[in-house]
């Protein structure tokens, strides 16, 4: 993907979106459009819901983070969300995006499988959004890479459900069905997805470059390309 605004400090690179405080208002601010404040907040609630994923993932499966040097759930999502790592981390081969998910389903992997898929999901997020934050200009961004990422975030989804060990037990424990039922992961992934999707026709109509969508098979389905 281009650019995502001609001139200086249009954008900025950044890991992932910093909530939005009084503090961070500035005289640009005002030169921002209605959509670039509406991507902007867009992005931060996608990773409000990463964060809330990352930390309901790991106290469902604590022997995840205890397999990294921190000492808690609480270092380990500030090690994930507060570092400016551009999500490439040395245990995962600096890989990012659909690599990294790969790489949270491999049965062999003995890495903390948590972090691999919170990094697989939001380096390919971010990578919609061009690796960027703070938006000024959003001409550049593309529908379709919106698009293709909210289909790999239900695939995604349905991977950490029904991918099972040698011994047919869930990789990573997330939704419980049973006497106590909980859908807190469901939901998540269902606000990271809707709002990927109204993303999608929010910047199809605004470029007018129509979006290719594809209908798969969840359980044969492959992990699409962020154009």
């Amino acid at each position: 993907m281009g650019a995502l605004a001609a001139g200086p400090a249009c954008t900025t690179t950044g890991t992932a979106p910093v909530p939005l405080r009084p503090e961070l208002f500035s005289p640009r601010q005002w030169f921002k459009t209605d959509l670039d404040h509406f991507v902007e907040s867009a992005q931060r609630r996608i990773f409000v819901s990463l964060r809330q994923l990352a930390g309901k993932l790991y106290r469902r499966n604590p022997r995840e983070w205890r397999k990294t040097e921190v000492s808690g759930i609480d270092e380990a999502l500030l090690r994930l969300f507060e570092v400016d790592h551009g999500w490439r981390f040395e245990e995962l081969g600096y890989r990012r995006d659909i690599e990294a998910l790969q790489i949270a389903f491999h049965p062999e992997y003995v890495g903390d499988r948590v972090a691999a898929f919170i990094v697989g999901l939001a380096s390919m997020v971010q990578r919609a959004f061009g690796d960027k934050v703070g938006f000024y200009i959003v001409n550049d961004l593309n529908a379709q890479g919106f698009y293709n990422a909210a289909r790999n975030v239900e695939i995604a989804a349905w991977r950490l459900g029904s991918t099972l060990d040698a011994a047919g037990a869930p990789l990573l424990l997330s939704n419980e069905i049973g006497s106590v039922t909980n859908l807190s992961f469901e939901r998540e992934f269902g606000k990271i997805i809707g709002t990927l999707e109204v993303l999608t026709d929010v910047i199809e109509h605004k470029t007018e470059r129509t979006v290719v969508r594809v209908v798969q098979n969840m359980a044969t389905a492959a992990f699409l390309p962020i154009p």
